[in-house]
C-alpha cells in the first residue's frame, strides 16, 4: 500500500509537471504569434488616416493603416510608398493631424505582412 502512494504521488507531481510545460509552450507560441500589438485599420477612421497621410507626403500609396502601437507619438500609423519607391511612416493623432513622419525600416523591397511593422 505504501507504495501504492509513492507511485500515485509521482505520477500526480509528473502530470502537474507536463500541464505546466504545455502552459508554458503555449503561452510562448501565443507571444511569438502576437507579439504585434498594432491593429489594423479598416472603414472610415482608416480612409481619413490614408487622405491625411497621402496628402501630407505629396502623394504615394498607402500600404499600411494601423492603430500607433505607442511607439510613436500619434494614434494611427501609415505607411506610404512614395513614387520613387521608398517608404514612410506617417504618425497622426486622434484628428488626423501629422505628429511625425519617419523613413519606414523595412525598405522599398518589403512587402509587408499582417503581424509586420
Amino acid at each position: 500500500m505504501y507504495a501504492n502512494a509513492i507511485n500515485l504521488r509521482t505520477l500526480v507531481i509528473a502530470a502537474a509537471v507536463v500541464a505546466m510545460l504545455l502552459a508554458l509552450l503555449g503561452a510562448g507560441i501565443a507571444y511569438a504569434n502576437g507579439g504585434d500589438s498594432e491593429e489594423q485599420l479598416t472603414g472610415p477612421e482608416a480612409e481619413k488616416a490614408k487622405s491625411a497621410a497621402i496628402a501630407a507626403v505629396g502623394g504615394g500609396t498607402v500600404t499600411e493603416v494601423e492603430r500607433d502601437d505607442g511607439n510613436g507619438t500619434g494614434a494611427f500609423e501609415v505607411e506610404v510608398t512614395r513614387e520613387d519607391g521608398s517608404q514612410l511612416e506617417v504618425h497622426l493623432d486622434g484628428d488626423y493631424n501629422v505628429v511625425g513622419q519617419e523613413a519606414d525600416e523595412d525598405g522599398p523591397n518589403d512587402n509587408d505582412g499582417p503581424n509586420d511593422d
